[in-house]
């Protein structure tokens, strides 16, 4: 009984290997993306994503498509965010607090333009595209799927390839919508060999294959005073609300073997499958509304993220499989609302500065997760940020753009019991400070 298992794990790591090289995976990805976790541009950094249904740069594909309406020009932007994380666990059996400090580094690129003209009827059709990948361009996707015994960080790591494509248009006065797609792929990975006791491999066989899935978003904004009052003032001038649905998305990794050992294991040899999850994003429904006055705006949202979802999930996973583990012992997850608010104000033609700040309960129920030992606490979440815009340049015929912005996360206290893999308890106390940095330049057209 012992070779088999030998030659188990041999044939797992071989096809694992395999997948890592093909798909430059790296560890400390997390069950997250960089939009629901930091924000995609520094406007959406800056406010906690509290105006980002409202925003008119390219990231509007991600929180709110149909926002891709307010601005008629075109847009190409580019940017960098940098997010310095220390996720604690004071662990009195452990060699520090420290559990994670691995930074989150992004390059972004995006781009918006009107289709319309390429129509007859003249209508506006915008199309938007933002993409983001790790490691300043780097690394395409951040994968890791582990038990642990010290306890790992559910939420806070590398953040996978991040791609939202999608177009939006207006309707009727002040009423215009959109519709995107997130891209995340689905690895999968099939070794065929022939082995030696000694661990000797021969005639290989390895295939391995990605696919994109494609996950929607949708989102519809209302102008009221354009809607109800259409070119008279009234008292619904400045409002305007939005309605935005994400479904549910995740990063997923399959790894299949086939061995034969010489003179131990004969033909049709040691069959192993492995299927697991990583960068999980619940289906999620926000609803915001904003007021602008002249030089100003106010405005929040309350985002619902349905992440009980992600128990089925993991019941499916071989890795943090949950099926062995007893249905009191299980890991379990809520669906959760994230309030957020924010404000900007133009200082002058050329300068505006914004804020945010926003509460995030954590998803995960349960305190005691056995293997699996995850940690995650409740967020609060405050950000502020500064826009430059020149009007004029030497070169560029439309203004230039650029945005700073800074967000701090403090991770509350939160008490766990993480568990061994020889049953041993431990008590322990997580929390953490997560510091964010986004810069962009955006030119017109």
């Amino acid at each position: 009984m012992v070779l088999p298992t030998r030659f188990s794990v041999r044939a797992t790591t071989l096809a694992v290997a395999a997948v890592s090289a093909t798909l430059s995976m790296s560890a400390n990805a997390s069950m997250g993306n960089l939009g629901t976790t930091y924000g995609v541009m520094p406007v959406d950094v800056a406010t906690a994503q509290s105006l980002s249904m409202f925003n008119d740069q390219v990231s509007a594909t991600y929180y709110n498509p149909a926002s891709l309406t307010r601005d008629t020009r075109g847009e190409l932007t580019s940017g960098l965010l940098h997010a310095e994380q220390e996720l604690r666990s004071a662990n009195p059996n452990a060699n520090g607090d420290v559990v994670s400090s691995s930074p989150s580094q992004h390059v972004l690129i995006g781009m918006k333009t009107n289709l319309g003209s390429l129509t007859r009827f003249k209508h506006p059709i915008y199309l938007g595209f933002i993409a983001g990948v790790e490691k300043y361009g780097k690394e395409m996707l951040a994968f890791k799927s582990e038990t642990s015994e010290t306890g790992q960080y559910l939420q806070n790591g590398k953040e996978p390839l991040f791609l939202n494509v999608g177009g939006a248009t207006p309707i009727w006065r002040g009423i215009s919508a959109g519709a995107s797609v997130r891209v995340t792929l689905e690895a999968a990975a099939q070794l065929d060999a022939v082995s030696t006791l000694g661990g000797e491999t021969s005639r290989e066989k390895l295939s391995v294959n990605a696919e994109p899935t494609l996950k929607t978003i949708l989102g519809t904004n209302i102008d009221f005073g354009s809607t109800f009052c259409g070119k008279d003032d009234c008292f619904l001038d400045g409002w305007e609300a939005a309605l935005t649905y994400r479904t549910k998305s995740s990063a997923k990794t399959s790894v299949g073997s086939n061995i034969v050992v010489t003179q131990t294991i004969p033909d049709p040899g040691l069959s192993l499958t492995v299927a697991t999850i990583d960068s999980f994003q619940p289906e999620t429904i926000v609803l915001g509304t904003q007021y602008s006055g002249n030089g100003w705006r106010v405005g929040g949202s309350i985002e619902q993220q349905n992440w009980s979802e992600l128990e089925d999930e993991f019941s499916r996973d071989s890795i943090k499989d949950q099926e062995s583990v007893s249905a009191g012992n299980r890991i379990g997850f809520d669906d959760i609302l994230v309030p957020r608010v924010g404000a900007e104000y133009q200082l002058n033609e050329n300068f505006a500065v914004r804020g945010g700040i926003a509460y995030e309960e954590s998803p995960l129920k349960t305190t005691k997760n056995p293997e699996l030992n995850y940690l995650d606490t409740d967020k609060i979440i405050v950000g502020l940020g500064v826009s430059a815009t020149y009007n004029r340049t030497r070169l560029l015929a439309f203004p230039v753009r650029l945005d700073l912005g800074y967000q701090y996360q403090q991770l509350q206290e939160r008490d766990f019991t993480l568990v061994d893999f020889d049953g041993n308890e431990t008590n322990v106390t997580a929390d953490g400070d997560i510091h964010v940095i986004s810069g962009s330049i955006t030119l017109k057209f």
